[in-house]
């Protein structure tokens, strides 16, 4: 899925230094998984991929994703003491690097984030100009910016599935973006993303996971408000 890009994406993001793909870009992914997850992780494992395994380190990537699983944003000062504040926090993590990976992009970072007893696997890219996109989510395929609300539907793979979500969201007049569906297999697991112009009422949610054959549903909002 290509996305257009504005003139203030290419300007890039209010942000700490020193790098809109190291630092701005990595700490939009760090937040938009935690939001997966449903708060700040216990501990993480963060693997940097192609040309972020070379320059993670160098360019402050390590410090940014930390800042991000803790949820800071770009503009927060507090990302260069972010192991300081990890370690105070009680949050434990293992960096590693994999230099060599063609079927990733060239800034790519996967996280395997745990809360408690629930553990998430989300891969993001850093697009350039603070601009990211999250590939994967569980295995399941997503592509979504985390610029819009975005809502993610783990369900049954049943028939009319699609339409009666839209439908639901078409009575709050939820205008959708895009919308991806992945499954596991026909009559398994299905993962529903759909990034909207503008955010759901609570009431909607609930209802949605009051829904028996939906088994889980994660709601983001635009990771910058």
């Amino acid at each position: 899925m290509t996305r257009k890009s504005s003139v203030f994406d290419m300007i890039g993001p209010v942000m700490i230094g020193p790098s809109s793909s190291h630092t701005a870009g990595v700490v939009r992914i760090a937040r938009a998984a935690i939001k997966v997850l449903g708060g700040i992780p216990d501990e993480a494992v963060i693997t940097f991929y192609n040309s972020f395994a070379r320059t993670y380190e160098g360019h402050g990537s390590d410090k940014a994703i930390i800042g991000g699983l803790m949820d800071m944003k770009t503009d927060d000062a507090r990302i260069k003491q972010a192991f300081e504040l990890a370690e105070e926090r009680g949050l434990t993590y293992v960096f590693k690097s994999i230099g060599n990976a063609s079927v990733f992009h060239p800034n790519t970072i996967k996280l395997i984030l745990t809360k408690g007893e629930h553990t998430v696997e989300v891969i993001g890219e850093s697009l350039g100009g603070g601009l990211i996109n999250i590939k994967s989510i569980d295995g399941f395929h997503a592509e979504f910016s985390a610029q819009e609300h975005t809502l993610i539907i783990k369900a049954n793979d049943v028939s009319g599935a699609i339409a009666f979500i839209t439908s639901i969201l078409a009575q709050e007049q939820a205008n959708i973006a895009t919308m991806s569906v992945s499954r596991k297999g026909k009559r398994d697991m299905a993962c529903h993303v759909i990034e909207m112009d503008s955010g759901l009422n609570a009431i909607t949610i609930k209802y949605l996971e009051s829904i028996s054959w939906i088994h889980e549903l994660i709601y983001i909002p635009d990771i910058d408000l």
